[in-house]
């Protein structure tokens, strides 16, 4: 009779009301765990993409371009083509290429052309502003590689899963691969390229201020781009010695080497662009320390942090997941995390600082003051 269960033909189990509702809840679960199975290969495709050139091309064809232009462009064989075509499915999919109609002979016949998108225009090669290093960086084995070794790393003693997959802390593989080191460097480059983006936006940041020292400056990028905004500040990258070795100084921008857990050379400001994250809470307090004895105690020292704050709760869905990826991507190739306000405000007043404010105009990341 109608709503009552019904015996499977040759099976003990039973069908309930809800079986339907439930097996369409499962397909859909199947379909979640697999995308997420298969992240990696979004990755693969678009460094393959940066790989081949093709947001470059696109960008110099000047117009939309068709797959056969596009092929020809890469110079690969005609055989080649419908690979293309499912490569760029999948990325025009992703958002990283869009794609709409051209007219492509004088009957008027309407073919697809490819252009790019927001995304794409950030992965230019020759741009000022490009996250390309970033990407083909991230995709390095170096860096890939450990995330193989996760689940290994929980029942290991090792401090991290980069050690436990390469045998030594990531700064230790650094020296002693150059290759990775260079490609490591660009990256982190290309991503202080960003600062460009709203550096203007920061008068009441940075307007004040005579003197900045920027604690893990590596070339200068960032600092640079301070300069440009405002130029009256007298700037200092502080970093390790062989790091800043040999660096070019200029007009109001000079390098000092040395160790931010022993002592940080004194200005108004003490700058923190993606450092503290690298570290634990209890050395974070320490290199804290080091700053409040490095600003002056009145009259506007304070210490300016570029870095994430989580806000599960605010941020839109790809923002908050984002921030707990690279939360995880700091537990397997350093030691440090990415921080919520309240994990923040902790270590300030560990330090011995009063106060804080955090101003969200930097995309994912915040820029924080802390101030004696």
């Amino acid at each position: 009779m109608c709503g009552e269960p019904v015996r499977k033909k040759g099976s003990t189990e039973f069908m309930d009301p809800n079986h339907g509702e439930e097996s369409s809840e499962l397909l859909q679960a199947q379909a979640h765990i697999y995308k997420h199975i298969f992240n990696f290969a979004n990755s693969m495709c678009l460094s393959s993409a940066l790989q081949l050139g093709i947001p470059d091309i696109i960008h110099n064809h000047k117009q939309p371009i068709t797959l056969p232009q596009l092929v020809t462009a890469l110079q690969l064989p005609p055989t080649k083509t419908s690979h293309v075509h499912r490569l760029m499915r999948l990325l025009v999919h992703s958002n990283f290429f869009a794609t709409t109609k051209i007219h492509v002979n004088q009957e008027e016949e309407e073919e697809e052309g490819y252009v790019l998108t927001p995304c794409s225009k950030l992965l230019l090669k020759d741009e000022l502003i490009t996250l390309a290093p970033f990407v083909q960086a991230m995709v390095h084995p170096g860096l890939f590689t450990p995330w193989q070794f996760l689940g290994d790393w929980f029942r290991s003693d090792e401090i991290n899963a980069f050690e436990t997959a390469h045998g030594v802390k990531m700064w230790e593989f650094g020296d002693q691969n150059p290759e990775f080191n260079n490609i490591f460097n660009k990256a982190m480059a290309s991503d202080s390229q960003m600062m460009r983006l709203i550096v203007g936006d920061c008068k009441d940041i940075f307007g004040e201020l005579h003197s900045l020292v920027d604690v893990g400056g590596g070339t200068g990028v960032i600092a640079r781009i301070v300069l440009e905004a405002f130029p009256h500040i007298k700037c200092t990258v502080f970093d390790l010695p062989q790091v800043v070795a040999s660096s070019p100084e200029s007009e109001n921008l000079n390098y000092v080497g040395g160790n931010m857990f022993q002592s940080i050379p004194s200005a108004d400001a003490i700058l923190f662009k993606c450092v503290l994250h690298n570290w634990s809470d209890e050395d974070c307090v320490k290199i804290l320390k080091r700053c409040r004895e490095a600003i002056p105690s009145k009259g506007g020292g304070k210490v300016i942090i570029i870095d994430m704050v989580i806000n599960g709760e605010k941020d839109e869905h790809d923002i908050a997941e984002t921030k707990l990826v690279f939360d995880i991507l700091m537990m397997v190739l350093v030691t440090g995390r990415e921080r919520n306000e309240k994990e923040w405000e902790k270590l300030f007043l560990e330090a011995g600082f009063s106060s804080y404010k955090i101003t969200p105009i930097f995309g994912l990341r915040s820029v924080i003051e802390v101030f004696p």
